[in-house]
C-alpha cells in the first residue's frame, strides 16, 4: 500500500503565523511546502531568531521540519523562549570557576551598624577620640559628650574635623559632672554613670539633662519626679535655658544650635558696642586735650602760637643782700641807657654809645 503522495517543489501551502507574545497581528503567508519551518522565522526579520521557536497545536516545530508536514490552512505559533541562568536553574552564574562561584557567596558581607551599640557608644565614649568617657568630661552646647584632654589638645593643634567647627574656644565647653556607679570599673562594666538620684544607668536608653550652670547631669525622670528650680545635687538655682539635653534628637539639637547662634549674636552685639564706647570716650578726651592746649596758648600768647619759653635773667638767681641789678651787670656787657642811636652819632667818641 503506497503511502500519501507528498507535494511537488513547486505547490505552496497557506499558513496563519500568530505573533502573540509580540502584541502584533497575524500574518498570513503562503510558503512553499518543501521549505523548512525555520524560513518562517526569517521572513519576520527578528533581531535574535534563536530566542523564538514556533508551535502547532501547543506542540513546538522542528526547526528542520517541512512546512508540507502541516495541515492545510495551518495556524502556527510564535513563541518567546524563557530567559535562562541566574535564577538557580542551572543556568550562567557568572562565575569563571567553582572557586569564584563560592568566593562570590562565602564572602563576609560587611556588617550593618547596630543602632543599639552605636546609640550606647554615644553615651559612654568621647565624640571626638572614641576613647571612653572619664573625668574630666565636657560637653558642647549641642549636647555632644569628650573628653577635654582630648578636645582640649585638639582645639591647641588645629585637628577638629568639620563636624565640629562650632566648638571654637574653651567657651564652647561646658564642664559636667557625671556621677559614677560603684565598682562599674572593678567589675569591667562599658556602662560607668548612672542618675545620682534615680539610678538610672548612662547608656542611651534613658533621657539626660545637663544643668549649664552647675554642670551636674541628671535624667529627665528626675527632675520630672522633682519639681523644682534648683538642682538636685548642689541646690544651685536654673532656669529653664539651662537644661541641655545630651544626645538629643534632632530637633533637640536644632533648638540647641538655635539657642547657640543667638548667644553668640548677643555677645557679639555687646562687644561691638563697648568698643563704640571706648572710640568715643577716646575722642572726647582728645578733643579735651586740644581744647585745653588752646587755652594755654591763648593765657600765655597769641592765638595759634605755642607759649614761649621762658627767658633766663640773672637777677632772678641773685644770691641774698645782693644788688640785683649789679648781680646782673656780670652778666651783661654794658647796661642800658635812654640814649637813642642815630646816623650822625656814630661819629661819636666811643663810650658815648
Amino acid at each position: 500500500m503506497a503511502g500519501p503522495a507528498l507535494p511537488t517543489a513547486g505547490a505552496a501551502r497557506s499558513v496563519i503565523l500568530r505573533l502573540d507574545d509580540l502584541s502584533l497581528p497575524p500574518r498570513y503567508l503562503t510558503v512553499p511546502s518543501h521549505l523548512p519551518v525555520s524560513d518562517l522565522l526569517a521572513s519576520l526579520s527578528l533581531p535574535s531568531s534563536a530566542s523564538y521557536y514556533l508551535t502547532s497545536d501547543g506542540r513546538p516545530l522542528a526547526p528542520t521540519s517541512r512546512v508540507a508536514a502541516l495541515p492545510p490552512s495551518s495556524s502556527v505559533q510564535l513563541r518567546l523562549r524563557a530567559l535562562r541562568g541566574g535564577g538557580g536553574d542551572g543556568g550562567a552564574t557568572g562565575a569563571e570557576s567553582r572557586d569564584c562561584y563560592l568566593s562570590m557567596y562565602l564572602a563576609k558581607k560587611p556588617d550593618k551598624a547596630d543602632p543599639n551599640e552605636a546609640r550606647l557608644s554615644r553615651f559612654t565614649c568621647c565624640a571626638l577620640s572614641g576613647e571612653p568617657l572619664a573625668a574630666p568630661a565636657v560637653a558642647d552646647r549641642l549636647g555632644n559628650l569628650y573628653n577635654k584632654e582630648a578636645l582640649v589638645e585638639a582645639l591647641l593643634h588645629k585637628r577638629l574635623p568639620k563636624a565640629l567647627s562650632h566648638i571654637r574656644g574653651l567657651r564652647d565647653m561646658i564642664p559636667i559632672h557625671l556621677q559614677s556607679k560603684q565598682d562599674a570599673d572593678a567589675a569591667g562594666e562599658e556602662v560607668r554613670f548612672q542618675c545620682p538620684i534615680t539610678g538610672l544607668e548612662f547608656n542611651g536608653k534613658y533621657q539626660f539633662l545637663a544643668l549649664r550652670g552647675c554642670g551636674h547631669v541628671l535624667s529627665v525622670k528626675a527632675l520630672k519626679e522633682v519639681k523644682t528650680s534648683a538642682c538636685l545635687v548642689c541646690h544651685k538655682e536654673f532656669e529653664e535655658a539651662d537644661k541641655m539635653p545630651i544626645n538629643g534628637t534632632e530637633e533637640e539639637v536644632a533648638v540647641l544650635r538655635k539657642r547657640m547662634e543667638e548667644e553668640r549674636g548677643k555677645v557679639k552685639e555687646k562687644k561691638e558696642k563697648k568698643v563704640g564706647n571706648g572710640l568715643s570716650g577716646t575722642k572726647h578726651a582728645a578733643a579735651a586735650a586740644v581744647a585745653a592746649a588752646g587755652a594755654e596758648k591763648l593765657e600765655n600768647g597769641k592765638k595759634g602760637e605755642a607759649a614761649a619759653a621762658k627767658r633766663f635773667k640773672a637777677a632772678d638767681h641773685a644770691p641774698a643782700h645782693a644788688n640785683k641789678e649789679v648781680y646782673a651787670s656780670i652778666f651783661t656787657s654794658s647796661r642800658k641807657s635812654d640814649f637813642k642811636e642815630t646816623y650822625s652819632c656814630r661819629s661819636l667818641p666811643l663810650g658815648r654809645n
